[in-house]
């Protein structure tokens, strides 16, 4: 079963259950219609890979990708929930959140998903040094971010992978044919300074 439907919508998801295998996994957070994961899975088929996505009908394509091969899978739950509650502390390789809304407007700036707190649940999701893979076409998002994270003492700022390292997503195609700047972001897990 390519869609994840969990036991407990509060019980932690058990990986190797789910895969049928312990691999890497990598998270795909807004996944959207599947393409950049079924990319990278199809890439790295030793690795294991799971999208979350909250609206039913990219659910649905990304179901339809992941169903063509064997370590694809596609979770419908709002991201934010997914992460605190539902993936297993120190269980992901790699997170990647491409593109998430930026709320541009300023009183609209509380519905974003990366703050403090979401940083922290990100935090104790990964394994020890995995990875936040973040892009965004929008520069006060992209400023923002950076800012929460340099004040975090639990990520270390890395050197951005090259954009052919990964294939691009839906939302890069787009906002790239336009010509439009695209901002790179990646935090390694670290110990916090107490």
């Amino acid at each position: 079963m390519v869609e994840l439907i969990p036991e407990s919508c509060t019980a932690r998801l058990d990986p190797q259950k789910i895969f049928g295998r312990a691999a890497p996994l990598h998270v795909d957070l807004g996944c959207g219609d599947g393409a950049f994961l079924f990319a990278l899975a199809t890439r790295m088929p030793e690795k294991n890979f799971l999208g979350v996505e909250r609206i039913a009908g990219r659910v649905e394509k990304a179901c339809c990708k992941a169903d063509k091969i064997d370590n694809m899978r596609v979770l419908r739950f709002e991201t934010g929930y997914a992460v605190k509650y539902l993936l297993p502390e120190r269980s992901v390789e790699i997170f990647h959140l491409l593109f998430p809304d930026p709320w541009p407007k300023r009183r609209h700036h509380r519905r974003r998903i990366v703050t403090a707190g979401f940083l922290r649940t990100i935090w104790m999701a990964l394994k020890e040094n995995g990875i936040l893979r973040i892009a965004t076409d929008h520069l006060g998002y992209f400023t923002r971010i950076s800012r929460l994270a340099e004040e975090s003492s639990l990520f270390a700022f890395m050197q951005p992978s090259g954009e052919d390292d990964f294939p691009a997503s839906a939302f890069e195609k787009k906002f790239a044919s336009t010509g439009a700047r695209i901002y790179r972001l990646e935090l390694r897990k670290v110990s916090p300074v107490m």
